[in-house]
């Protein structure tokens, strides 16, 4: 029986953690995740998804806020290995350095691209036309380390970055089971990256939600779509937010200038982009819930048409 110290945060690390529970030769010692965060809009403090999955299997879960300055605690859990998924924080090399089975990590990307904090967003963004899951060898420099193992996974023209999410989280927990067995008895190859072919893939940040209509047509509708359903887009039209939460390219040709409302078709809103015509079937308007572009037309929508999103 390995012990395995797992590390990760959000849903997508909460499923590796569940395949670790899975495997009948790990016994997952310890758990350590970011600390709770307030959550919408009454802030209340929430548990990482990793976190409540830990506690329902009994597992001791750490949260320290900087790993860095507190991580003495983990240098004594009797750890034979550590798999990290989708952390958040640098592992000192001190804690890398306890185990004597390595330790190791599960990227959502083909390394050596896309290194950073949201590959998944940034290959629909950038366009590409796939992506996949990297198992690697763990070193100080984030994400790396020797590469393992590969899985490849195909991006659809109408993939979000939900979508494709599920997508690689399917592939990650596979690539995790096929290659613990190497990873335990040490058969493994270990490839170097090639340093002169990485790219990175930054954290989305807060501007980046607002949406730009100007552009060509495939770079906006990939924008959006990368963000979809989290953290989502936007864009401003009367002094007011219109939040989209779906988006489709019509074969219809336009004028119009960019970020024109056009008028609804099949209840749908269409907005003019480059020439060609982006379809958005649901919509939050600032201050109302999230509903259908239907029920949207049927009340402020329809007086909106005519106008330029900015």
């Amino acid at each position: 029986m390995v012990n395995v110290l797992f590390m990760g945060t959000p849903e997508f690390a909460r499923r590796m953690l569940e395949q670790l529970y899975k495997e009948e030769n790990v016994n997952v010692t310890g758990v350590v995740c970011q600390p709770d965060q307030k959550v919408g809009r009454k802030q209340i403090l929430t548990a990482p998804p990793v976190k409540v999955l830990a506690l329902s299997h009994g597992t001791p879960v750490y949260q320290p806020v900087k790993m860095r300055n507190d991580y003495e605690e983990l240098l004594h859990l009797g750890a034979d290995m550590i798999i990290t998924c989708a952390y958040g924080q640098i592992v000192p090399d001190e804690v890398l350095n306890c185990v004597p089975m390595g330790a190791y990590n599960l990227h959502a990307s083909l390394l050596p691209k896309l290194r950073g904090g949201a590959p998944i967003q940034r290959a629909i963004m950038n366009g590409m036309m796939k992506t996949g899951m990297t198992l690697m060898k763990m070193s100080s420099r984030m994400d790396a380390g020797d590469m393992i193992a590969k899985s490849e996974v195909e991006i659809e023209e109408a993939d979000t970055y939900g979508s494709l999410e599920e997508k690689l989280m399917d592939a990650s927990a596979k690539l995790l089971h096929d290659s613990l067995p190497s990873l335990i008895d040490g058969t493994y190859t270990a490839v170097p990256q090639d340093e002169s072919s990485a790219t990175f893939a930054p954290t989305i940040k807060p501007e980046e939600e607002k949406i730009s209509f100007n552009g060509s047509y495939r770079d906006v509708y990939n924008h959006i779509r990368g963000l979809l359903p989290r953290p989502g887009v936007y864009a401003n039209v009367e002094d007011k937010k219109l939040k989209f939460w779906s988006v489709s390219v019509s074969e219809m040709t336009t004028d119009c200038p960019n970020g024109q409302i056009l008028p609804f078709i099949g209840g749908n809103l269409c907005v003019a982009c480059a020439g060609r015509v982006l379809v958005f079937e649901e919509v939050q308007y600032e201050g109302k819930k999230r509903c259908s572009a239907k029920d949207f037309k049927n009340g402020i929508g329809r007086t909106l048409v005519g106008k330029r999103f900015y």
